[in-house]
């Protein structure tokens, strides 16, 4: 009896074709563009069902569950093969990536946060940009060159 291993998170980009859901710090044009060089087009767009919830000790949101709420956000509609293997490089490798549906109707791969750490509160996008997004955004400029390299993220 053979046994299938699991899917990794890369082995699921090569079905991306409906783009990547952003609900946090990939909302923002500072931190893509430190990132990847560019800001790819984008649509607005909202996860029914989740929320972008604030976790303890991070200025990061993760994507939970949610009945009867929605998660705002951005759809990236045009990464290339590169962007996407190198933002999944950047992402926290305890998240989960997985389709969700979204209110435009499209589907979208997410960044699900698994269990622990979650607080009660949603994550505080204007709080994220008044204290934490200048300095968030020139670490993603110092570590976007290596991850494009395929070195680890690691300062």
């Amino acid at each position: 009896m053979t046994l299938v291993q699991p899917s990794s998170r890369l082995d699921r980009l090569s079905d991306a074709s409906g783009g990547l859901f952003v609900y946090g710090t990939l909302q923002f044009a500072a931190v893509l563009e430190a990132l990847l060089g560019r800001v790819p087009a984008h649509i607005l767009a909202s996860a029914p069902g989740w929320r972008a919830a604030a976790l303890e000790g991070r200025v990061y949101p993760g994507l939970v569950a949610a009945p009867g709420t929605a998660a705002a956000g951005l759809l990236l509609t045009d990464l290339t093969d590169q962007e996407w293997t190198l933002l999944d490089s950047f992402e926290d490798n305890r998240y989960d990536l997985r389709e969700v549906s979204l209110s435009t109707g499209d589907h979208g791969l997410a960044y699900i946060w698994p269990d622990g750490e979650v607080r009660p509160e949603d994550w505080d996008r204007a709080e994220f940009e008044s204290l934490h997004l200048q300095a968030y955004a020139a670490r993603c400029a110092r570590i976007g060159p290596k991850l494009a390299a395929g070195e680890p993220k690691g300062e």
